[in-house]
């Protein structure tokens, strides 16, 4: 399945995956070997602690190539926002609280909720996508069903 995202969260992920492979990979190599060297590995806790390391570097290798293989690049200004799009920036009205937020659309990657970029598949973005403005809807969210209004639907730039 295509994992949408920015320019920036496709850059973002490729840079860590070179630091992964070309720093981070043979840094473990080299604490392993040295490790190796202080003799018995069955009881080398730094022999162990590296070995699990280079586990969690190899996995982590592994899954940002599969996001960066199934990545649809997708430029959030060539989009149309009269409906509730990747990239867009929405202000909803939460009927229950009469509290109003504003929320960007964003790659996985990118979601930084505490700054207002939530992800497209959280339960918000989902019950949003494809909605006009004006539109009320209700939403299942991990605390209980919510009832939205949707004020105004924009893009806006991010800065990252």
């Amino acid at each position: 399945m295509a994992e949408p995202m920015s320019k920036h969260g496709f850059d973002k992920l490729s840079k860590e995956l070179k630091n992964l492979k070309e720093v981070e990979r043979p840094k473990v190599a080299e604490e392993i070997d040295i490790a190796r060297a202080h003799g018995d590995l069955k009881e080398n806790a730094e022999y162990h602690a590296a070995k699990e390391k280079q586990s969690f570097i190899e996995y982590k290798i592994s899954e940002i190539s599969a996001m960066l293989a199934n990545a649809e690049v997708i430029d959030p200004k060539s989009l149309k926002h009269d409906k509730v799009s990747f990239g867009s920036t929405v202000t909803i009205l939460n009927c229950d609280t009469d509290e109003q937020k504003i929320y960007t659309i964003v790659g996985t990657t990118e979601s930084d909720p505490s700054r207002g970029l939530i992800s497209f598949n959280s339960p918000l973005a989902n019950g949003l996508i494809g909605k006009e403005e004006g539109e009320e809807v209700t939403i299942k969210l991990p605390s209980g069903e919510t009832d939205f209004e949707i004020l105004k639907i924009e893009y806006r730039d991010i800065e990252f």
